[in-house]
């Protein structure tokens, strides 16, 4: 949970693993840091595109068939990815509303508990499972029938590892 600091020294963000962070150290570049508790945690900024963690295909896809409620984000973007990893995993995703911050230059702010590379692998998965629940109401059987059989051969980590190399996204990278 974010807390207020002194004036003009910007907030803090109450880590999952216990440490805090000065909201104002995550630039618009940075996807990732090293932790004082020795682990890496995957930062995310509502100004990043989907396209971060999926193909801009299916981020079309997405925007057309997911019906949003907010005024604010009308459109399925980086915020809604965020929320459903939010809310299967409440306790190791962090967030601050930092729209009043200039020097923050996001609205919203998300370190997670874990890597740059497992949130991405966590958000296909995620996607996946949204994919077959609403394939699952279709009335269409081969339909059905066909995306569970190319489930079957689907490898989440083999996808990131293949989407990351195509992004130029090294494991090495901050960015990632």
């Amino acid at each position: 949970m974010a807390q207020p600091q002194v004036p003009g020294g910007g907030e803090t963000l109450d880590l999952p693993c216990g440490e805090t962070k000065s909201v104002q150290t995550l630039d618009l570049g940075l996807r990732e840091f090293e932790c004082s508790c020795g682990e890496r945690h995957a930062v995310v900024m509502d100004v990043h595109p989907p396209e971060r963690f999926l193909p801009k295909f299916l981020v079309s896809v997405l925007r057309e068939a997911v019906e949003t409620t907010s005024e604010e984000m009308p459109e399925f973007g980086t915020a809604h990815l965020m929320g459903i990893v939010l809310e299967e995993f409440p306790q190791r995703v962090v967030s601050a509303d930092v729209s009043d911050d200039g020097d923050v230059g996001a609205g919203i702010v998300w370190v997670t508990d874990f890597p740059s590379r497992r949130l991405h692998e966590i958000i296909v998965e995620l996607v996946v499972e949204l994919m077959e629940h609403a394939i699952s109401h279709a009335d269409d059987e081969a339909a059905v029938s066909e995306f569970e059989a190319q489930m079957l051969d689907f490898d989440v980590s083999e996808f990131v590892e293949q989407y990351r190399a195509e992004r130029d996204l090294s494991a090495d990278d901050v960015y990632a």
